[in-house]
């Protein structure tokens, strides 16, 4: 597992934002994938994903990394921000827009 220990270190902390997910972020094979992606698209945020579908060992490595046993993931700076329900909510009381933009990355006002 430490090779991939060291693969997911490496996304998380080259990438200012990064999603684990089911999925691309074109077809999402996940409803709360999608719900993420969803919410990033929306705010004009630029992302990195991983496909966890795609790796057996990187998706039981991510649940191992955070202690989070669900997917999606996202990081931001290198943390952990949490899964779709976490993001949800952040996102419907403004709570990700401003920790985004605290951040450093640019977020797209709503009209």
């Amino acid at each position: 597992m430490s090779d991939i220990n060291a693969l997911i270190d490496n996304q998380v902390k080259s990438n200012d934002v990064f999603l684990y997910m089911k999925g691309t972020p074109d077809f999402p094979m996940c409803g709360f994938s999608s719900r993420v992606v969803q919410i990033l698209d929306y705010l004009g945020v630029e992302y990195s994903s991983a496909n966890v579908l795609e790796d057996q060992d990187l998706r039981e490595g991510i649940k191992a990394y955070t202690n989070w046993p669900t997917i999606p993931q996202l990081y931001i700076k290198g943390e952990f921000v949490g899964g779709a329900d976490i993001v949800t909510e952040m996102f419907q009381a403004g709570e990700l827009q401003t920790t985004l933009t605290e951040k450093g990355i640019a977020v797209r006002q709503p009209a």
